[in-house]
């Protein structure tokens, strides 16, 4: 698979579909600062299609973006950020419940963790709501640059004891070098059906709210 073109569609309060929604999507999903914006960046080669910011915890609001014409990528907030009080975390679990309720369109999650830590309370609690729900997702594992080849493994195991995956299943990414980018696309095209429109008929997914400025960063 080649991500030939990326833009940027809208930034959704309450996730809404509206006809005609032909695309599918697929959804990633994992804690502030677990690099979402930066693999969704090296994921496109666009250097700015998701701004990157210093502070965990901006993005406060669902990002949609029509990739290839042909399918829509939705990054969701990031959770887990200690500093956000805790009626705001509520408010991105209600957000993000409701995208998952509401959503018959989503395909795939890609489910990121940092591989320099131990899978957080809130990772596990995210695996076991897919799986409730019924939602098939992919562990991908970011910052591998981070650390020496040899310890990758090491790392790995675990993640996979925390979320239930096996080593084999689960993608590890770097968005600075490159590493298991070429993998993760290929997977991305096999869980994803044909658009029906073939990317002719725009999405219409609406929001509450919209905007671009607070929507892109991650």
């Amino acid at each position: 698979m080649e991500i030939k073109s990326a833009s940027f569609v809208t930034s959704l309060a309450n996730y809404a579909e509206n006809p005609p929604i032909t695309l599918s999507q697929l959804a990633v999903v994992g804690k502030s600062n677990v690099g979402k914006s930066s693999l969704i960046n090296a994921l496109c080669n666009r250097k700015k299609l998701c701004k990157i910011s210093g502070t965990p915890g901006k993005t406060r609001l669902i990002n949609v973006f029509l990739i290839n014409e042909a399918f829509h990528l939705v990054d969701l907030p990031g959770y887990g950020f200690a500093k956000v009080d805790k009626a705001e975390k509520a408010r991105w679990g209600a957000m993000m419940d409701g995208y998952f309720q509401r959503s018959t369109l989503l395909e795939h999650v890609l489910l990121l963790v940092d591989i320099r830590h131990d899978p957080t309370a809130d990772d596990v609690t995210m695996a076991t709501y897919l799986r409730r729900m019924d939602i098939p997702f992919t562990v991908v594992v970011t910052k591998a640059d981070k650390i020496s080849r040899g310890a990758r493994s090491k790392q790995l195991a675990p993640i996979c004891r925390a979320l239930l995956a096996q080593p084999w299943e689960v993608v590890v990414v770097s968005a600075e070098d490159g590493t298991g980018r070429e993998q993760l696309l290929e997977k991305i095209e096999t869980v994803l059906t044909p658009p029906l429109s073939d990317g002719e008929g725009y999405d219409t997914i609406e929001a509450e709210e919209s905007g671009p400025q607070d929507g892109q960063t991650t």
